[in-house]
C-alpha cells in the first residue's frame, strides 16, 4: 500500500493520510444534507409532487456518488483529492432544468449522464484541452462568480431572509421570525469559524445550528442517531427511463442541459485539481502528473453518480483542508470516500436539516466562488459587459444556464467591436449561434 501511493516520495504517512482524508471529509459532509434539500425543490412553494426527489434516495445516491467518485480519484490518479456532487451544478438542476425549463427530473438525470460519458470520451481523447482553452479566462470566471451569487440568493430565499414583493419583486423578510433568526445565528457561527479556519467549518456551523434550533424548539429532534439505510429505488437507474422515449433526448433545451453540465464540470474539475496539486505540492512545471487520469476518475464518477440518482459529481475545493493537515496522496482520498459510505447509516440525522440548517452553508460556498471577481478584468469594457452579464443574469433569471447564454453571446460582440476579433476562437462564434438560437426557440 505505501509503495502504491508512494508514501516515501511524498514524505507521507499513514497517519497524515487518515487525518487528512478525516478532515476533507469533515469539511464536505454538508453536501449530504444540503444536496437532498436543493434537489428535491425542498421549502419551494408550488411545486407539483412529481417535480420532487425523494430526499431520503438522494441522500443515498449522494453519499454512494462521493463514496465511489472519491475512491476512483483515490486509487485511479492517486491525488488527495475527494469527490461528491457539485454545488452549483445541483442548483442548477433543481431550478434551472426543473422549475424553469419544466424537465423531468428523470430527463434531467439523462443529461448528467450523457455529459459524463462526453467528458470520458472528450479526456480520452485529448479534446477537453481544445474546447477549455477555446473559452477565456474571464468568462471562466465570470460564470464561476456568477454561481456563487445565484447558489447564495437560493440560500437566502429558502431560509426566508429574502421573500418576494409585489412591488419590489424581493425584499427583506421578517428578521423577527424564529427560522430566520436561527439562519442568521448558523451564518454568524459559521463565517466567525471559517474566518478563524476552524477544519470543517461548514459541517460544525450546520451541527451548532441544528443543535441551537432544537434547544430553541424550532427543529424537532431527531427519532433515532442510526437507522435503516433509506431505499434509493426512487432514483436508481432513472436516468435510463428517457431511453423509452428518445424524442426527449433530441431537443434544442436537452443539448443546452448537457452543454451547461459539462462546462462548469470542464472548469470546476480543472481548477480544483491545480488548487489542490499546488498546494500539495504536486504540480511539475507548471504541469499537472497524471492530469488525465484525474479527469477520467471524474468523469467516471459522474455516469456512476447519475445513475445512483444525483447530479454531476466533482472534485471538491475542500480536499485542500486535508492537504493542509498533511494529505499528500490518493490514500487520503480513499479515507474520505469511507467515511462517505458509512454516513449512509446515519440518516435519521437528516430529519435535523432544514433550510435554515442548510443555508450558512449556501452563503459560505457562495463567497468562495464570488472570489472569482477579482480574476476579471473590470476596467475592459470589452471584457468587463459579457462578464458583467453573465454575472447578474443568473440570480436576475434564476437560471445559470440563461447567465451563461447571456455572456457567450455579448463576449464575441463586444471583442468584435473593440477590433480584438482576433482573440475571440471560433469555437466562441459557434456557441453565440447556439446560445442565440436557444433563446429564439427555447425562450421565444
Amino acid at each position: 500500500m505505501r509503495k502504491y501511493f508512494k508514501f516515501d516520495k511524498y514524505e507521507t504517512n499513514y497517519k497524515k493520510e487518515v487525518l487528512g482524508g478525516l478532515t476533507t471529509f469533515l469539511s464536505m459532509a454538508y453536501i449530504l444534507a444540503v444536496n437532498p434539500q436543493v434537489l428535491s425543490l425542498a421549502g419551494v412553494d408550488g411545486v407539483s409532487d412529481n417535480m420532487k426527489m425523494d430526499q431520503g434516495a438522494i441522500f443515498v445516491a449522494t453519499a454512494l456518488a462521493a463514496f465511489v467518485g472519491s475512491l476512483f480519484m483515490g486509487l485511479i490518479a492517486r491525488y488527495p483529492i475527494a469527490l461528491a456532487p457539485g454545488m452549483g451544478l445541483n442548483a442548477f438542476f433543481a431550478f434551472t432544468v426543473v422549475l424553469t425549463m419544466g424537465i423531468p427530473w428523470q430527463i434531467g438525470l439523462t443529461g448528467v449522464l450523457f455529459s459524463g460519458i462526453f467528458f470520458a470520451i472528450l479526456t480520452l481523447t485529448g479534446l477537453r484541452e481544445t474546447i477549455i482553452n477555446a473559452i477565456p479566462h474571464q468568462m471562466k470566471m465570470a460564470v464561476s462568480a456568477g454561481i456563487g451569487l445565484f447558489i447564495t440568493f437560493v440560500g437566502l430565499q429558502s431560509s426566508g431572509i429574502i421573500t418576494n414583493n409585489d412591488s419590489t419583486l424581493v425584499t427583506l423578510g421578517q428578521i423577527t421570525d424564529g427560522p430566520v433568526l436561527l439562519t442568521i445565528f448558523g451564518i454568524i457561527v459559521t463565517v466567525i469559524m471559517y474566518a478563524r479556519k476552524v477544519p470543517g467549518a461548514i459541517f460544525i456551523g450546520m451541527i451548532l445550528t441544528s443543535i441551537a434550533g432544537m434547544i430553541t424548539g424550532l427543529i424537532d429532534p431527531p427519532s433515532s442517531v442510526v437507522g435503516k439505510v433509506p431505499s434509493i429505488e426512487p432514483t436508481f437507474g432513472a436516468a435510463f427511463e428517457a431511453f423509452k422515449d428518445p424524442s426527449q433526448l433530441f431537443t434544442v433545451q436537452f443539448l443546452i442541459v448537457i452543454l451547461t453540465f459539462l462546462f462548469i464540470d470542464f472548469f470546476d474539475t480543472a481548477g480544483t485539481l491545480v488548487a489542490v496539486a499546488t498546494q500539495a505540492g504536486i504540480m511539475k512545471n507548471n504541469k499537472l502528473p497524471r492530469a488525465g487520469r484525474a479527469l477520467f476518475s471524474d468523469s467516471l464518477a459522474t455516469i456512476v453518480g447519475a445513475i445512483f440518482g444525483t447530479t454531476t459529481t466533482t472534485s471538491y475545493i475542500e480536499s485542500t483542508s486535508g492537504v493542509a493537515v498533511g494529505a499528500r496522496t490518493g490514500f487520503a482520498s480513499v479515507v474520505t470516500g469511507l467515511c462517505f459510505l458509512l454516513a449512509i447509516f446515519f440518516s435519521p440525522l437528516m430529519e435535523v436539516v432544514t433550510s435554515a440548517v442548510t443555508t450558512p452553508a449556501l452563503i459560505v460556498v457562495g463567497v468562495l466562488m464570488a472570489a472569482n471577481f477579482a480574476e476579471i478584468e473590470w476596467r475592459k469594457f470589452e471584457v468587463a459587459v459579457p462578464s458583467f452579464i453573465t454575472i447578474i443574469m443568473m440570480p436576475l433569471s434564476y437560471s445559470i444556464a440563461t447567465g451563461i447564454a447571456c455572456g457567450f453571446i455579448f463576449y464575441p460582440i463586444t471583442m468584435l467591436i473593440s477590433k480584438r476579433h482576433k482573440e475571440v476562437h471560433p469555437m466562441m462564434y459557434g456557441l453565440m449561434v447556439l446560445f442565440i438560437l436557444y433563446f429564439v426557440f427555447v425562450h421565444g
